[in-house]
Formats: structure tokens, C-alpha cells, sequence
């Protein structure tokens, strides 16, 4: 941009003798008057920044990585014409690096008393809310030599979504859905389900499903049959302790976490299921209840915008408390947290029986690909002690596993590009063996 002020000046007198040059207005204005009147016209046939009228409108919501784009209208408020430069600053983590000052910066003319529109597009890299900062204008005279400078304050906020990149999966699934939807209710049997009708025994069926008194009433042993029941309630609880915090690739564990939650969200959803969403650390960070199935997932997509991992070791007390008030009746429980062997350990398998004994439990967790890379490293003895490391932090994780089994608890563990499909077909298994 052209230089402002004492300094333009000065570039301009360049060419004249260095001793001319002192800082002394005075001698510069008795050498070169007529330059320096030339100046001080530019700067007053400069349109005034502070009486431009400034508004924004545009987009309020984007998902993280997609562009977006938001508008600046300047009016010229002023009786003249306004050439200048623009920049509308917003947080570094609004653009993708390297695109800042290309995408921030305009040049416009403004006519007096006309507006003009300037169109900023920005590429969020991290969830939340992104404000916009001041919007810093440059107005140029005739001559280009003065300018006058000022900055404005145009308020806009910017919610950044979870890219919910799981939703690929999901007309697969919803596919398997309305298969298990459709099947004969004789193939679908179970505790905790709706019943259906009565039919005729045929080897290789529960006896547990035999009907003793329609039995006595008829000549064959008579089952009966059930289909899965609608209407159940689905409580997502999202761990967003330290160990949500610990970056699997690109991301934190929290953000895939976020998304198997959103893919189960929405097929639970069209399943006819409730959905609850319940994050907690030390405290409540998200609550969402009582949504209609239409409203589910923008609820949920909206609340879990802003929730970052906090850097605090998880209340598991804390946690199954809030979580059994939130679900006073029979319902699934999905916890989303880490399967390290301490805070399970020391916190989860403790308080555990208080979720078991009146809910179904399923406890979903990201495991570190890099990790299986590591165990099947060899050649040199740093790749075989990095082998070693890996099968010993993989075995820890199968031993956690299999306590919470022993506790009745489904477990699925994968990696973040496989636990949201893992986990919605875990839901869809328990719905088709009777278990919700």
C-alpha cells in the first residue's frame, strides 16, 4: 500500500538535496511549496473513512473445510468519491494457509452517495464460532500521494459444523435398517422387544421363546415371535476429558468421536429411536433432549460445533450420574471414550454396574492406526522394539475390552475412518438379536 502521512511526503521530496531534507517543516514547505499544497489537497479531497457506513450479511453456518462466502456493503456517505483498499480481518483459523491476504484485501471505487458490495470468502480449518475482526480501510486522494486511514467494527459471527464426513455411509446402512425392518418377525426374537404373534416350533429356536399355555391349547408346541421395537431411547455420551484431547492423525479423538455420534444419530433417528446427547468431563459441555426426529441432527450437529477436549482427568461418578438422570427409563447408553487402561480402570469399571443393571451399555472408542503400522514393523532393531511397544499398547487395549465385556458391555473399537460404520452396525445388531 502507498506510503501515509510524513513519510509520503518525504518520498516525494526524494529527489531533492539530503541537507534539504531535515525534519523541519518549515524548510521543506519554503523549498517546495507547491508540492507540499499538492499534498495537502490529496489528503482533503480524500473521502473520510469514518463516515462510510459499513454492513454485513451472507451465510452464518458452514461445515468445517467447505467454503463460505460473506458480504461487506460500503456505502459513501460522503460528497466524494471514495478510491480505496480494504481489508476485512478475521481469525487466522478462518482461512486455509497462505490465502489470507489474497482473500481478505479489495480495491473498490465508491461513486459519493452509492454502495458497493465486496465479497470475502473464507475456508475455516477449525471448528466453533469465527467473529470478524475490525474491517480496516485505506482511502486514497486524486493523486494517490495522502491518504486518510480508520477501521471499522462490523459485527458477524461464522458457526463452523462438524464436517460429518460419516454420511457416506449412511444409505448403507439405513439399507440394512429397512432389511431388518422387513424380514419375517419369526426370524427377529427376543428379550426386550415387542411381541408379535405365535407359530409353531421348529427345532434350533430359543426355548426361552416357547408359550406354555398356548402350548396346552394345541396339539404343537407353540414360540412366539417379536419385531423390533420403535420409540427406544438412544443416550450419546461424548467423554470430553483429556484423553479426548490426543490427536489420532490429523485430529483430535473428540472430533471422531463427534462423528460416529452423528452418524448413529441419524440412523437411530429414522429407525423411530429417541436421541439424547449428553457430553461431560467435570461438568456438562452439551445437553440436547426431547428432539423430534426431524430435529435431531441439526440440534446435534449445532451443540457439538463448539465442544473442545478439556484438559481435565473425567469424573466417571460424575458422568454416570448425569447420564442415569438423563435416561430414567431402559435405554442404550453409547459412551464414547478412550480405552486406556487407567481411566477405565481407576474410573469407568468402579461405577459401571449402576448403567448395566438398568441399561444396555455400549462403550465405542478410536483406536491409533499408527499403532498397527507399528506392529507390523521389522528389519532394523529400532522397527522391532517399536513392534514390540505396539503389540504390548494393543494388547492393554484388548485386556480393557474384555473386562467391560465381562461387565455386559458391547465394546467396539476402530480406527477413525471405521468407527462410525462399526458403530451403527453394532446398533443394528442389537436391535436385530432383541437387546433394544
Amino acid at each position: 500500500m502507498a506510503p501515509t502521512g510524513r513519510a509520503a511526503l518525504l518520498a516525494a521530496l526524494g529527489s531533492l538535496p539530503v541537507g534539504l531534507l531535515e525534519p523541519s517543516w518549515t524548510g521543506i514547505l519554503a523549498v517546495n511549496a507547491p508540492l507540499a499544497l499538492a499534498c495537502a489537497c490529496d489528503y482533503a479531497l480524500a473521502a473520510p473513512v469514518r463516515r462510510l457506513g459499513l454492513t454485513r450479511s451472507g451465510d452464518t453456518t458452514v461445515r468445517l473445510g467447505e467454503p463460505v462466502d460473506v458480504q461487506l456493503t460500503v456505502t459513501n456517505l460522503t460528497k466524494r468519491p471514495l478510491r480505496a483498499e480494504v481489508r476485512d480481518a478475521w481469525p487466522p483459523s478462518s482461512w486455509q494457509p497462505g490465502t489470507e491476504v489474497a482473500a481478505s484485501r479489495h480495491r473498490l471505487d465508491v461513486p459519493s452517495g452509492e454502495r458497493r458490495r465486496l465479497t470475502t470468502r473464507l475456508r475455516p480449518t477449525r471448528r466453533g464460532d469465527h467473529r470478524a475482526d475490525r474491517v480496516t480501510i485505506r482511502s486514497y486522494g486524486p493523486l494517490g500521494l495522502f491518504t486518510r486511514q480508520g477501521g471499522h467494527r462490523v459485527p458477524w459471527a461464522l458457526r463452523v459444523l462438524p464436517p460429518f464426513a460419516s454420511r457416506k455411509h449412511l444409505p448403507s446402512k439405513l439399507a440394512r435398517l429397512r432389511e431388518l425392518d422387513g424380514r419375517t418377525s419369526v426370524l427377529i426374537r427376543g428379550q426386550g422387544t415387542e411381541f408379535d404373534s405365535l407359530r409353531e416350533y421348529v427345532p434350533g429356536d430359543d426355548t426361552r421363546s416357547i408359550d406354555w399355555r398356548a402350548t396346552a391349547r394345541q396339539s404343537a408346541v407353540a414360540v412366539r415371535t417379536w419385531r423390533p421395537e420403535r420409540d427406544r431411547h438412544i443416550l450419546l455420551v461424548l467423554d470430553t476429558g483429556r484423553t479426548s484431547a490426543g490427536r489420532v492423525g490429523d485430529a483430535p479423538r473428540l472430533d471422531s468421536s463427534m462423528d460416529a455420534a452423528l452418524l448413529l444419530a441419524a440412523l437411530a433417528s429414522r429407525a423411530g429411536d429417541r436421541v439424547d446427547l449428553l457430553a461431560y468431563d467435570r461438568r456438562v459441555r452439551a445437553l440436547v433432549q426431547g428432539k423430534a426426529a426431524g430435529d435431531v441432527l441439526p440440534s446435534l450437529v449445532n451443540a457439538l460445533a463448539t465442544l473442545e477436549p478439556e484438559l481435565v482427568e473425567t469424573d466417571a461418578r460424575g458422568l454416570t450420574a448425569t447420564a442415569l438422570r438423563s435416561a430414567p427409563r431402559s435405554s442404550l447408553i453409547v459412551l464414547l471414550t478412550s480405552l486406556d487402561t487407567a481411566p477405565i480402570e481407576e474410573g469407568l469399571l468402579p461405577v459401571l454396574s449402576r448403567l448395566t443393571q438398568r441399561h444396555t451399555v455400549l462403550v465405542a472408542s478410536v483406536a491409533d492406526p499408527h499403532i498397527a503400522k507399528m506392529a507390523t514393523s521389522r528389519g532394523t532393531a529400532e522397527a522391532v522394539y517399536d513392534a514390540a511397544a505396539a503389540a504390548q499398547a494393543q494388547a492393554e487395549r484388548r485386556r480393557t475390552a474384555e473386562q467391560l465385556i465381562r461387565h455386559g458391555v458391547t465394546v467396539v473399537d476402530a480406527t477413525p475412518d471405521d468407527l462410525a460404520p462399526a458403530l451403527a452396525d453394532a446398533y443394528l445388531s442389537l436391535k436385530a438379536a432383541g437387546r433394544l
